[in-house]
């Protein structure tokens, strides 16, 4: 079995956006993009800090926007304020949200050309269409991690367990994309394990920690684990059960240093873009 090395893939990523922030700023655009928190949740505070110093060693500016106990008029209110400043480039809208409030609702008040982690509908109906977009750097993550261990995807049966349109929708359209055939599986899928097997790409996508395990994977397949499930001593787990898909699977991401980093990585790519994208059409 082969580890998926995703801080190695987020090095190359980040290493391209580097350089083009750099090119950005000689031509007098810095590129800028705001995370807007609307949550005291120290999880979140923490993957906030960690975006916040790996954007700013990249040579991009990252605008941290805290709202304290905000209503949905509130969210919706800064979050349109961002999109009509033209100083910003890009804006995020951190979950989880207040009791009551979806990112669906919220979303579709960021400027789809600023929504460069894709909660705007516009953008993930772009998607479905095969249309250039920025779909959820999470869901890109998986594609971008696949596209680089040179897997044929043309063809290739894929599963994706979770339906989330933050990872499930989007990571399965972008298969789509591919060529691959794509099932998504979820709670009310009957036999699962059993689906799961015959898929040569297998993504994990849906929140429980383990649950994935040896007898859900054919042998030698491809397992991609976005699993990010906190342990009761800090650490973080997947959704697959490592040791035991590892004497099954030819690839494997780990959790932490799979999709992580190179979700990371992405987003930087995705502010990049949204300010290129500025330039020439200000």
């Amino acid at each position: 079995m082969t580890d998926i090395d995703g801080r190695a893939v987020a090095k190359e990523i980040r290493a391209d956006v580097a350089a083009a922030a750099a090119k950005l700023r000689a031509d007098g655009t810095v590129p800028t993009f705001a995370v807007v928190v609307p949550t005291d949740d120290e999880g979140t505070a923490w993957y906030v800090r960690s975006i916040k110093k790996s954007a700013e060693k990249e040579g991009l500016d990252c605008r941290v926007v805290q709202l304290d106990s905000p209503g949905r008029d509130e969210i919706i209110a800064k979050l349109q304020e961002l999109s009509a400043d033209p100083d910003v480039h890009g804006i995020i809208c951190q979950t989880p949200l207040p009791e009551g409030v979806t990112l669906a609702e919220v979303g579709g008040h960021i400027s789809p050309l600023k929504d460069i982690d894709g909660a705007n509908a516009t953008n993930l109906g772009r998607l479905g269409a095969g249309l250039r977009t920025w779909p959820p750097a999470t869901a890109e993550a998986v594609l971008e991690l696949l596209k680089r261990e040179d897997l044929t995807l043309s063809g290739a049966r894929a599963v994706v367990v979770g339906r989330s349109t933050v990872v499930g929708k989007p990571a399965a359209l972008l298969l789509l994309n591919e060529s691959a055939t794509v099932t998504v599986c979820h709670s009310r899928t009957k036999d699962l394990a059993a689906v799961c097997r015959e898929a040569d790409v297998l993504v994990a996508a849906v929140g429980r920690a383990g649950m994935i395990g040896a007898d859900f994977v054919k042998p030698g397949a491809t397992v991609i684990d976005v699993g990010t499930n906190p342990t009761d001593d800090g650490g973080l787990v997947g959704d697959v059960d490592y040791a035991a898909v590892a004497e099954v699977a030819g690839r494997l991401t780990p959790v932490p240093g799979g999709v992580g980093p190179v979700t990371t990585a992405l987003l930087l790519r995705h502010v990049i873009e949204a300010a290129e994208l500025s330039e020439t059409h200000p």
